[in-house]
């Protein structure tokens, strides 16, 4: 047991070094739109991993994830359409949208599942109407444009190859954090009030305290990825923010595997890249993306993560098949 932990770390260490190295030649190889295609990738991972946290490892339903990304965007293009540094604006507009997600978490303590999905809903849909009708502050359908982006010790990273390390750095200190919270006592606690909130209350998981937060650093993240997504395109208008959003970032979890660290990471890159790689069939790319998504949730309805762990993991000899589990709870398993 104890070679088969010390083979994975050093696999994991040595994906990790290689993955950076890739990150880092990247934009110096690839064309622009194969650019394009993953600086909008990276901004959906961060998003992605928010809503992961709520729902993967707390069991929260949300379909408000577009809300909290349009929170996001639109504060940070407001503050830098006004002159303010992007450096202060995205944060601003990752806590704005996280004190929105605290509050909406407070519903979540009278209610769940479907009737949840329902409020959030509501929340969506009436972020959408206050963008699309306030016109004199958000632009209303016309939007904003020239949405600046950031520069740094003087250097403007005006340029895509630019900005691709911005949004690589940023997705790298959010996924650096959401390593640190699951496997903190938080995990633990998200996992216990997703399994059964009776038995959670028991042992001490103080429900308002954990779902709200986990509502909160879900928004968050969101908000972030908002704030990254107008600076990539410089225009936002109302219609980038909503339902089929939420239910994009959803979708992205559900692939990926809900509950599972890489999770975000491989729903993102596949949600956002597999229907550009279908559009050479023109009119029927969705429907073919839509078959390919439905396969792929009956062959892994727990998603691909836990279906590649699994047989990466009998492949290389480290134990028996066994029914793929979120993450979280194999942990736990695993110390005990």
């Amino acid at each position: 047991m104890g070679s088969g932990k010390s083979n994975r770390r050093v696999l994991e260490y040595g994906a990790l070094i290689a993955g950076l190295t890739a990150v880092g030649l990247f934009p110096r190889v690839a064309g622009d739109y194969p650019l394009y295609l993953a600086n909008l990738t990276g901004v959906y991972l961060i998003g992605a991993i928010g809503l992961n946290i709520t729902l993967g490892y707390a069991g929260q339903v949300s379909l408000a994830h577009a809300a909290f990304m349009a929170i996001g965007a639109y504060t940070t293009a407001l503050l830098t359409l006004k002159g303010v540094s992007f450096w202060v604006a995205m944060p601003l507009g990752a806590l704005l949208a996280g004190g929105f997600g605290f509050l909406l978490g407070f519903p979540a303590l009278k209610v769940r599942h479907h009737y949840l999905a329902m409020v959030t809903i509501g929340f969506n849909v009436l972020v959408y109407l206050v963008l699309r009708n306030e016109s004199e502050i958000t632009g209303g359908m016309t939007g904003l444009r020239n949405i600046p982006r950031p520069g740094i010790l003087g250097v403007h990273l005006g340029a895509d190859r630019d900005y691709f390390y911005v949004i690589a750095a940023t997705a790298t200190l959010f996924a650096a954090f959401y390593r640190f919270l699951v496997r903190s006592k938080w995990a633990r606690a998200f996992r216990a009030m997703r399994e059964n909130e009776l038995r959670a209350e028991v042992v001490g998981v103080s429900l308002r305290t954990y779902k709200t937060m986990a509502f909160a650093i879900g928004a968050a993240y969101a908000g972030a990825s908002g704030a990254l997504l107008a600076c990539l395109l410089r225009y936002i208008d109302p219609s980038s923010f909503e339902l089929d959003r939420s239910f994009q970032f959803l979708i992205m979890v559900v692939v990926g595997g809900p509950g599972w660290f890489a999770g975000p990471l491989v729903g993102a890159g596949i949600v956002t890249l597999l229907p550009e790689l279908l559009r050479a069939t023109q009119a029927v790319y969705l429907m073919l993306f839509a078959v390919l998504l439905i396969l792929m949730l009956i062959f892994s309805p727990a998603g691909l993560v836990p279906a590649l762990d699994r047989m990466g993991r009998v492949l290389l000899g480290w134990e028996r098949p066994r029914p793929a589990v979120p993450e979280v709870m194999r942990e736990e398993t695993d110390r005990t």
